[in-house]
């Protein structure tokens, strides 16, 4: 909200408080009851008071003492307004939670929660017959590899003398035909030792990697192996635990990637789009606000809670960590525009909702209590449907001062708060 002072006194009223305790009211209504001439019921230049005659010309020490700041009724596009309480998590996105890959047991967990990780690091180590057998047959599969090659460069050979000898007319075709068919066997035979040695290979890189064992592995450990960079967010393993395929063990997540989960309210469903600003501060920083944007806004009503489930990205620096709590403002797309005064210039007076009109009279300021229909509402401002005009000056700071002179007037004195 962008609030002027009052232009007659801006020295004086920049050094008020902000707000008055009870006993500065009460300094300040003996300031407005001796100041004799210069407070007024009505002053002869003032225009048509509200019903009820709840007008008031204060002086200029009186202003002074109060530290009244004005602002004006405002024609500006009007933004619907969501306020509800988030939650920062984890972008799904960008973390991965990591599972046992065999059956055995957990011999080392080398990291701990908050430990920052590398892509194709070793965190668990267990161990399981699994990564023994698994090299067993590696060890066979490269026997027959080259077992299968030394057969396929002796039908090579065969088939080559065959057909040397077929050409100087020492060997029959069919003898020839039985060479070459062997030469094909023997390569066949030796491509498949191959695939099965690579078959074999690529179970034991899936088990344990590749390159040298990790400090403190053996042959006989599966090494579990993060496939994302980033931080271990959970730890769910621990040494001499029994697993099974698929058994959580770490999670680890990008921290700078975090989204906000809120939960609106199924009567202002309607008010919360895909692409919808979001202002929000943390809890146990609330003085700083940071900026997101909605990206997704669920489907359906969650039939037990009645609520919708909205989620934001941050869009520029992040405020909190993951799992903190947030106070979250959603503002929807711009609409037609209509009349806003700041929130804290309506006022409840005497069972009507009011504002004061404001006006400056020599040193002094002239005070009006003008009854007002009101509409829609946030946290900064409020939309007014009828009772006063655009361009219009009214009270934002001081309005509990103001009341309490006004009713005091209307008392005779010693009217109170109704």
């Amino acid at each position: 909200m962008t609030s002027r002072l009052l232009s007659f006194m801006p020295s004086l009223v920049s050094r008020a408080p902000r707000s008055l305790s009870g006993g500065a009211v009460a300094a300040l209504l003996a300031v407005l009851t001796g100041c004799g001439g210069e407070a007024t019921d009505t002053p002869p230049e003032a225009p048509a008071a509200a019903a009820g005659g709840d007008t008031a010309t204060l002086a200029a020490e009186a202003v002074r003492i109060a530290g009244f700041v004005v602002d004006s009724v405002r024609l500006s596009p009007w933004r619907a307004v969501v306020t509800v309480p988030g939650r920062l998590q984890l972008d799904p996105e960008a973390f991965e939670t990591i599972g046992s890959i065999t059956e055995g047991r957990i011999t080392h967990v080398v990291v701990r929660v908050g430990d920052r990780v590398r892509a194709g690091q070793g965190l668990v180590f267990i161990h399981s017959h699994e990564i023994m057998d698994a090299r067993a047959a590696l060890r066979s599969a490269e026997s027959a590899v080259d077992a299968a090659d030394a057969e396929r460069r002796l039908a090579e050979s065969a088939a080559e003398r065959a057909q040397r000898l077929f050409d100087n007319k020492a060997m029959s075709r069919a003898e020839l035909e039985r060479a070459q068919v062997a030469r094909t066997v023997a390569v066949s035979t030796h491509a498949r030792a191959v695939s099965e040695r690579d078959r074999a290979a690529a179970l034991v890189e899936h088990l344990a990697g590749t390159g040298p064992l990790p400090t403190g592995a053996d042959e006989h450990d599966v090494i579990t192996r993060t496939p994302i960079g980033g931080v271990v967010t959970s730890r769910d393993a621990q040494p001499g635990t029994v697993v099974l395929p698929g058994t959580p063990l770490l999670t680890v997540g990008d921290p700078s990637r975090l989204q906000l989960v809120m939960h609106v309210p199924e009567s202002a469903a309607a008010s919360v789009q895909p692409g919808f600003r979001v202002r929000y501060t943390v809890a146990d920083a609330p003085a700083a606000s940071y900026e997101a944007r909605v990206w997704r806004v669920a489907p359906t009503i969650d039939s037990v809670t009645r609520t919708l489930e909205v989620l934001a990205r941050p869009s520029g620096p992040l405020g909190g960590r993951a799992e903190s709590f947030v106070q979250a403002e959603i503002s929807g797309e711009a609409q037609a525009p209509v009349r806003t005064v700041p929130s804290a210039a309506v006022v409840a007076f005497d069972g009507d909702t009011v504002v004061f009109r404001a006006e400056q009279r020599g040193e002094g300021l002239y005070l009006e209590a003008t009854r007002v229909r009101v509409g829609r509402r946030t946290a900064e401002r409020v939309e007014v449907l009828a009772g006063i005009d655009a361009g219009a000056t009214v009270l934002v700071q001081g309005a509990a001062i103001a009341k309490a002179e006004l009713l005091r007037r209307r008392g005779g004195g010693g009217g109170g708060e109704h």
